[in-house]
């Protein structure tokens, strides 16, 4: 995959990187960090440019975040609510844990944005639960713009610093990824110990 995005981003320069980083939030087993890295690197020896690589990749990402968005936003809460009214007592849940999920993705679901458009993977899927809680478009937009500018600013830096040695970062942004996913991980068991916890106690 990785010749294929180089080649790709050869060819069709900063449209190449839009729509590259479009895909990879729809489609996430595409790397942004190869998109970025390789990016930067092509501005060090062809007439692409840091803040036209940035612009492009950003305006990709943004564009594949709303896409996501505009998919959370038409499902509807109330055949989500209707799946755990039926099926909701072999995972122990209720109609009023969506609430409180909801609940509190209002509350603090712009800073998740924001933190989470620099975590591989989740970067993409944060986009859905915002559309499903009908987050403020607006706001939505001005989150996950900031959050992606940082990841994408980062990366093509550092792929333009490196040079012809920019596949050296993908080795240490394949720990980050791996450390986040652990982390990830071990955070949903220990919320899924809690959670049936709590319910066998009032059971």
């Amino acid at each position: 995959m990785q010749t294929w995005i180089t080649t790709f981003i050869e060819q069709f320069s900063y449209i190449g990187i839009f729509l590259l980083m479009a895909l990879e939030n729809v489609f996430p087993p595409i790397p942004s960090e190869v998109i970025l890295t390789f990016s930067g690197f092509m501005t060090t020896y062809t007439a692409l440019s840091i803040p036209g690589v940035i612009v492009s990749a950003t305006l990709g990402s943004v564009a594949g975040a709303v896409i996501l968005y505009g998919i959370g936003y038409f499902l509807e809460i109330e055949k989500i609510e209707a799946i755990v009214d039926r099926w909701g007592h072999v995972l122990r849940l209720k109609k009023e844990d969506i609430a409180r999920a909801n609940a509190w993705f209002d509350k603090y679901g712009y800073w998740t944005i924001f933190l989470c458009r620099m975590v591989p993977l989740v970067r993409s899927l944060i986009s859905v639960p915002a559309g499903m809680t009908k987050m403020n478009f607006s706001l939505f937009l001005l989150f996950t713009t900031l959050g992606t500018l940082l990841w994408n600013v980062a990366l093509v830096l550092l792929g333009s610093f490196l040079g012809q040695s920019w596949e050296k970062i993908l080795n240490y942004m394949e720990m980050y990824s791996t450390v986040t996913y652990v982390i990830i991980g071990a955070g949903a068991v220990v919320f899924l110990i809690v959670f049936l916890r709590k319910r066998m106690a009032k059971s």
